[in-house]
């Protein structure tokens, strides 16, 4: 697919500024708090679709994460305002979203990474190896709408 033809890519956007209580000794945001920067983005992301949590547990699908990523390009120190972005990149036999966080002053490019989620059934505990399509609905209506 060319780019003219290409369906638009559904993302989400934070920005924040960082907390003294999110950083390490060092004054640096410590590593493990990018996740709750991912998670948070992520949340819009699935509101846009309207799929939020409460919505995907109550349509009988849970979507733990089973794959993460995270590049640590430069350090974030605290009470600095960054921009994060939610790209999802895919969605049909799993959920994966792509994530950039900027300095949303100089727009120059602090981390990035990825998470990737699966659809369990609450039912029965399984894995689903297609994503259900109470979800794929919800993407070709975002798709057919924008």
């Amino acid at each position: 697919m060319n780019q003219e033809t290409s369906p638009p890519l559904l993302t989400a956007e934070l920005t924040l500024t960082t907390l003294f209580q999110d950083a390490d000794p060092m004054g640096v945001i410590y590593h493990g708090n990018y996740f709750r920067f991912f998670e948070e983005v992520r949340r819009l992301l699935m509101e846009k679709i309207d799929y939020s949590y409460h919505q995907m547990q109550a349509s009988g699908y849970l979507w733990p994460i089973i794959d993460t990523r995270v590049k640590y390009v430069k350090p974030i120190p605290f009470d600095h305002k960054i921009r994060i972005t939610a790209t999802l990149t895919e969605w049909e036999n799993r959920l994966r979203v792509d994530y950039i966080i900027y300095d949303a002053n100089t727009n120059i490019r602090m981390t990035k990474g990825y998470t990737m989620q699966v659809a369990v059934s609450i039912d029965n505990h399984e894995m689903c190896f297609v994503s259900p399509t109470v979800f794929t609905d919800k993407i070709k209506a975002w798709h057919d709408n924008h």
